[in-house]
This record gives structure tokens, C-alpha cells and sequence, in this order.
């Protein structure tokens, strides 16, 4: 963990933003046609056996139980985020919801890294607020109607998306794809329970599952550059950079589905885009 921001953490940080983004997009599409923990659980299966691939394939050393352990419970904080998360948007107000959850997510590892590491540059600053207003903005409907229910749980998930950031950043330097591998799969015994015990239709429809695998390649992918991109900078930029994915999600639905931009979500869109540089200098 550097204590610098450094260019790599924005590099690898922008990578994970467009890993998670992408992949939030084919997730999306796939619960078009199956039971969302279904796909969550199918993709976990799918980037858990990528992970041990690309591990063995790597010969990556097995790191120590401190490693391991840090990996374990970065995976249980992130599953309960995104259960958190999916309830809160079925249960209340998706206007609050979601832009509460990822704005906490971000909020939280910048204010543990300045406790932490020390306060950033003031042209971060402005860069980390910038951004984290553009994500508010970008991940608010055009329409926030509904009941104010839900927020309990929305702050939940914004916890524990913070608390995933803020532990997988524990990982010692060099230590990659086993820790993953063993959040990925203490999320997948957490979902695999929240599956069998919901009883839902959780098996795949044939066309569903290579979107499902993609998305679930492109969600490794996320976690191991947002793990890159803490072990090159500090976290508060790695974060930042890394959180930026709702912006890749509203833009691939337009250029893909040519779903509609409101210009909040474009103003959002150019206030992310405005900060990379406020962030990296």
C-alpha cells in the first residue's frame, strides 16, 4: 500500500471503472431473464474458477492466513453490499437509494484513508468532491418517485461497499489472485445460502449465460485492477477512480440499448470526467 496517489492508481483505478461498469451492464441485461441473485451466484461460480486459473496460471505463491483472511472478509462486506443494495432498491425509494449507496461506498475509504495516510493534495480534494458528486448525480433516475423506504438498507450497502475497499486494501503488496479467491469465495457461500434458503429460480436460460460469464469475467476483472490500484497509490484515489463505473453503465446503455441521457446524467458524467485530471495531478 503506497502512500503516494501515483499515476498507477489512477490508471488501474479508471481500468476497475470500466471492468465494474461493463460488467453492471451485462449483469443488468442478464436479470432481464433470471432471478438477479441467480445471476449474481452464476457469476460468482464463473470468476471464482478465473481467479484459481489465473492464480495457478501465474504461479502465484499462496500468501499468508492474515492475506487470506483480509480477502475472506472483503468478500463477506461486498456481498452484503450488494444484498443490501438489491433490497433496498426492491423495497423503497430507487432515487435515494441508489445514489446513497454509491456516494457512502466512496465517502467512506476517502475518510479512512485521510485518518489513515494523511490528507490528499487540495486540488485532490476538489477532484474527490467533484467526482463524488458526478456519481451522485449519475446514478440518480430522471424520476424519484416511490416511498422514502429503503434508506436504512441503502446505507448498508454503502458500508459495506466501503468496508470491501477499505479491507482488500489490507492486502500485503504482491499478494493478488489468492486473496481474491478467497473473497470471491466467501461471497459465493453467502449467496449460494441467500439463494437456497430464498428458493428462487436461480438456474441459468441458455441465452443468459454467456452474457452471465461475461459479466462475471469483467467483475474479476474490476476487483483485481481495483486491488492493483491500492497496492500502486493511496486508497482514497484508488477508490475514487475505481467508483466511477456508474458513469461506464449510463453510457454503454445509450450507445447499446440507446436508452435516454438526462442531462443531469450528463452533467454527472462531465463532472467525472472533469475530476480524473484534478485527482492524478
Amino acid at each position: 500500500m503506497s502512500d503516494g496517489g501515483g499515476l498507477g492508481a489512477v490508471t488501474f483505478g479508471l481500468l476497475a471503472s470500466l471492468s465494474w461498469g461493463a460488467s453492471d451492464f451485462g449483469g443488468g441485461l442478464s436479470t432481464r431473464r433470471m432471478h438477479v441473485f441467480g445471476v449474481i451466484a452464476v457469476s460468482y461460480i464463473i470468476g471464482l474458477a478465473l481467479l484459481v486459473a489465473l492464480a495457478l496460471a501465474r504461479s502465484e505463491a499462496i500468501p499468508g492466513g492474515d492475506d487470506l483472511a483480509w480477502g475472506g472478509a472483503a468478500g463477506l462486506a461486498g456481498v452484503v453490499g450488494l444484498t443490501a443494495q438489491y433490497r433496498a432498491l426492491a423495497a423503497g425509494r430507487m432515487g435515494i437509494v441508489a445514489p446513497v449507496a454509491a456516494v457512502l461506498g466512496t465517502t467512506v475509504p476517502v475518510l479512512f484513508a485521510a485518518a489513515t495516510e494523511g490528507l490528499p493534495g487540495a486540488g485532490q480534494v476538489a477532484g474527490f468532491a467533484l467526482a463524488i458528486a458526478g456519481v451522485w448525480i449519475i446514478a440518480r433516475p430522471e424520476r424519484a418517485g416511490g416511498r422514502p423506504d429503503g434508506l436504512g438498507l441503502a446505507v448498508l450497502a454503502g458500508l459495506g461497499f466501503g468496508a470491501f475497499f477499505i479491507l482488500i486494501d489490507r492486502v500485503s503488496d504482491g499478494a493478488v489472485f489468492w486473496p481474491l479467491v478467497a473473497a470471491r469465495g466467501t461471497s459465493f457461500v453467502v449467496m449460494a445460502l441467500i439463494v437456497m434458503t430464498s428458493r428462487v429460480a436461480w438456474r441459468p436460460d441458455r441465452g443468459a449465460l454467456r452474457l452471465i460469464a461475461v459479466a462475471g469475467v469483467l467483475d474479476v476483472a474490476g476487483n483485481t485492477f481495483f486491488l492493483l490500484a491500492a497496492q500502486a497509490g493511496r486508497l482514497d484515489v484508488s477508490t475514487v477512480m475505481s467508483s466511477l463505473y456508474p458513469m461506464v453503465t449510463v453510457i454503454l446503455a445509450r450507445l447499446v440499448l440507446h436508452e435516454h441521457v438526462t442531462r443531469l446524467q450528463t452533467a454527472g458524467i462531465l463532472a467525472a470526467v472533469a475530476a480524473i485530471p484534478l485527482i492524478a495531478a
